[in-house]
């Protein structure tokens, strides 16, 4: 592995943290749909530290593609928690596409803009993070099923 200087040690943490986060709250939303709802807020309020590591290395000068992660993801949490915590409105089942779209497309841009950097500072950080996207999404897929189907499988 190459030495990698602060910022980019910094970069790397964030990335993990993020996509493990995930892959657990998918992983916990699958079995226990109720707890990972009540406590899915968790997983925007950790929008903070990553927009305040987002600002450290774009004070320090690094390129865009490390710091945009931070920026996507804190944009993403502010519309989330808006739209579940806040408006509390059901837009998943149906889908509501005014909301999707956005949601979706600001989640892809945090996962991208966490997993591609990756490849530019040593490649296998970018298959290790490739891998817990995959295993993220599956969850992720997963836990959406109908509640009938849920317990069937529990």
């Amino acid at each position: 592995m190459p030495a990698l200087d602060l910022f980019e040690a910094l970069f790397v943490m964030t990335a993990f943290l993020f996509e493990g986060a995930l892959v657990v709250h998918f992983a916990v939303r699958r079995w226990r749909f109720d707890t990972a709802v009540r406590q899915g807020w968790v997983i925007y309020v950790m929008s903070v530290p990553a927009v305040l590591v987002s600002s450290i290395l774009l004070l320090e000068g690094k390129e865009w593609w490390l710091w945009l992660g931070g920026v996507f993801f804190f944009f993403w949490a502010v519309f989330g928690f808006t739209v579940e915590y806040l408006a509390e409105v059901q837009w998943r089942d149906p889908i509501r596409w005014s909301i999707f779209v956005p949601y979706m497309l600001l989640y892809l841009g945090i996962s991208m803009s966490y997993w591609w950097p990756l490849a530019r500072i040593w490649p296998p950080l970018w298959y290790a993070i490739g891998v817990l996207f995959v295993v993220a999404t599956v969850l992720n897929v997963a836990s959406h099923r109908a509640p009938s189907d849920r317990r069937r499988t529990s």
